[in-house]
């Protein structure tokens, strides 16, 4: 008698805890629904017509003779408005804030390091707004 317990026990134990397991897995939100299938497609058409793969960077690029709809800025303007930025802004780590400069640096003085560590500092506390066409503080 004291056998049959002994296997019964642990095996009861485990069909208890799988249970909990299963129920806790089905009790939450239904996930969103994904894109469908026709969905898919006519999203990577419009991204076709637009971009077109580089072999030798291997990354997708966008096709030399596409213009932008009105009102969309280009990548270059947007990079552009952020490098004017921090020409006149430099990160001080002390008070963990934008100083603004008096006048612009020359960021080709800056070592490579400095400009990617303030780059990333800049997309930490800054997004684009598509809505104004300007970088707007996300702090």
């Amino acid at each position: 008698m004291t056998r049959l317990l002994t296997m019964i026990l642990p095996v009861g134990l485990i069909l208890a805890s799988t249970a909990g397991v299963a129920d806790a897995q089905t009790s939450g939100a239904a996930p969103s629904a994904s894109p469908t299938r026709k969905e898919v497609k006519m999203e990577t058409a419009e991204f076709l017509k637009t971009h077109q793969w580089d072999a030798v960077n291997e990354a997708w690029v966008v096709k030399p003779d596409y213009v932008p709809p009105a009102g969309v800025r280009s990548r270059a303007d947007v990079k552009a408005d952020r490098d004017a930025w921090l020409k006149m802004h430099a990160w001080d780590d002390t008070k963990t804030a934008w100083v603004e400069l008096s006048q612009p640096r020359d960021m080709s003085k800056l070592s490579r390091d400095q400009v990617k560590k303030e780059t990333k500092m800049f997309l930490k506390t800054h997004s684009y707004d598509e809505n104004s066409n300007a970088w707007v503080v996300t702090q």
